[in-house]
């Protein structure tokens, strides 16, 4: 691997690791806590560490961008394609649009239930469309693509226009469906942009590796604080960032195929929040430090874990890190 993404991603560990410790003081000076619900006594915990975790993956393209401008490798990692420098930049504009936007989400909270009330369902794809734009205005991706039964057809003017706000938007909501245990979504975040990132570096298509592996590694700084028991949230602003990490890794990578199996289970859990017509919550009770599902039916993947009330919050983090573990090693074998 190139010692110049080995350097850059120190620095995003370094960076979001630092960030995430100031975030936790500021964002309690500022009352932007709530409730830790699966633990009895329901401590307050800060909201939004996607900003950290942002602060982390920006520092260390911009440094990417200085070394290789200034000091380009062998590898010429800017230099395979005259719109490397425009898609970094495009990307980046779509990634702090996107985390801006879910943090705007997590400032609306309701102090009566103590808990973020958040944009409602309808806003919430409509304003996280406006991060597709900059990958739009500058025709991101590529213009052919594999439909079965056809082969390689040429979509033309239908991916900028029609897909990529597509993928954007799904994937920014796809991934804040699924949360609210300690350590989840940033657990299983690490997993599949570690496997993305691997995978796009072995594959040639190097701006994509950067935004995975950079993203794992400020993941990585943000997860010591929000493993159990939690000091920090993720909040939408982060759930946003990695829907919108994984959007432009399939866009700038060409990896739309891989990057849906990843996301298999957030397909997985969009499906069964429709089930409930989005109006249950992953989020359940402890009780003798188990957690308990509140429905008897299953509208989550958690719900499977805690339907029954047999297993500590812990341990449903780990099932759901080997769920998302399991479809990370599948992109290798097909």
């Amino acid at each position: 691997m190139s010692y110049i993404i080995l350097i850059t991603v120190i620095a995003s560990f370094i960076t979001a690791l630092y960030a995430t410790n100031w975030l936790i003081r500021y964002l309690r000076r500022i009352d932007l806590v709530v409730p830790d619900a699966h633990k009895e006594e329901k401590p307050l915990i800060p909201l939004s560490g996607g900003l950290s975790v942002m602060a982390g993956l920006f520092t260390g393209l911009m440094l990417f961008i200085f070394f290789e401008t200034f000091f380009p490798s062998e590898a010429d990692m800017l230099g395979q394609n005259g719109n490397s420098l425009l898609l970094l930049f495009a990307s980046a504009t779509s990634l702090l649009i996107i985390t801006l936007v879910g943090f705007v989400d997590d400032l609306i909270i309701e102090r009566t239930k103590g808990e973020s009330g958040g944009l409602r369902q309808w806003q919430k794809p409509l304003i996280t469309l406006s991060a597709a734009i900059p990958l739009m205005v500058i025709n991101a991706g590529t213009k052919k693509m594999l439909f079965p039964l056809f082969g390689y057809v040429d979509v033309g003017i239908i991916y900028p226009l029609l897909l990529v706000p597509i993928g954007v938007v799904g994937a920014a909501n796809m991934v804040n469906l699924l949360g609210g245990f300690n350590g989840l979504e940033a657990g299983m975040g690490l997993i599949y942009t570690l496997s993305l990132g691997l995978y796009a570096y072995t594959h040639g298509s190097y701006i994509a590796a950067i935004f995975a592996l950079m993203t794992f590694a400020a993941l990585a700084a943000f997860y010591i604080y929000n493993r159990f028991p939690a000091k920090i949230f993720p909040g939408d602003s982060l759930t946003y960032l990695l829907g919108g990490v994984l959007a432009v890794i399939a866009i700038i990578g060409n990896m739309e195929r891989v990057t849906l199996i990843v996301s298999t289970p957030f397909v997985i859990e969009f499906f069964l929040k429709l089930r409930g017509k989005f109006k249950k919550t992953s989020v359940g009770y402890m009780k003798n430090g188990k957690v308990f599902s509140n429905y008897e039916n299953i509208y989550s993947l958690p719900h499977v874990f805690t339907r029954k009330g047999i297993f500590t919050e812990r341990q449903v983090v780990w099932f759901m890190m080997g769920i998302q573990a399991f479809f990370a090693i599948i992109i290798w074998l097909v």
